[in-house]
């Protein structure tokens, strides 16, 4: 049998211990031979190995343990779980050396300067700053405004370009929506000055 299960030694152990299956039918679903399981019963082979229960694990159900008991020329079929594997990818935050926090509102002026369309939860949140030193920075009351150099912050690997390009269009799309919830509101004002 291709399709072994997980730790084949400790559930051999299980199933000698807790079920009435037949040496072969134990070693055919444990890719083991018979000698084998002959041993684990008899206590010479596997000392010390903990049994592992393959119902909890989901690889055997009772009722194919019982089915394969009454006729011992059934063998047992381990249950096929497919495993799902998320592709999402996880946003860890990076470390940021303290060499290069003073890039962040550097990072952050550079983005008010040529993007300016991006909302300043934006920006904080792509630079990895406060929203408050955003602001201030926009406003010019950051605390060291003075000494602040505009840099890229894609050259400086604090986020990638793609990364600037999503939230850049997602402020586009945030313009086009304001802009046609004003004409709405324009044009609902003109029908009710019009009645």
């Amino acid at each position: 049998m291709s399709n072994a299960p997980l730790m084949p030694m400790a559930t051999a152990v299980w199933l000698v211990e807790n079920t009435t299956l037949t040496f072969k039918q134990i070693a055919n679903f444990c890719n083991l031979h018979e000698v084998e399981v002959q041993g684990i019963a008899d206590g010479e082979v596997a000392k010390g190995i903990k049994a592992y229960n393959p119902i909890i694990s989901g690889q055997l159900s009772r009722e194919e343990i019982e089915l394969s008991s009454k006729d011992e020329n059934r063998p047992l079929l381990i249950k096929s779980i497919d495993i799902e594997i998320s592709n999402s990818e996880k946003k860890i935050k990076k470390y940021v050396p303290l060499s290069k926090r003073q890039d962040k509102p550097d990072s952050a002026l550079w983005l008010i300067r040529q993007h300016n369309m991006l909302k300043d939860s934006q920006i904080a949140k792509l630079v990895g700053i406060t929203k408050n030193s955003v602001t201030s920075i926009r406003n010019k009351s950051y605390w060291n405004y003075n000494n602040l150099n505009p840099k890229d912050p894609v050259a400086l690997n604090l986020f990638s370009q793609k990364d600037l390009v999503e939230a850049l269009e997602k402020a586009e799309r945030r313009i086009k929506r304001e802009k046609k919830e004003k004409e709405k509101a324009k044009k609902a004002k003109e029908v009710s000055n019009i009645e």
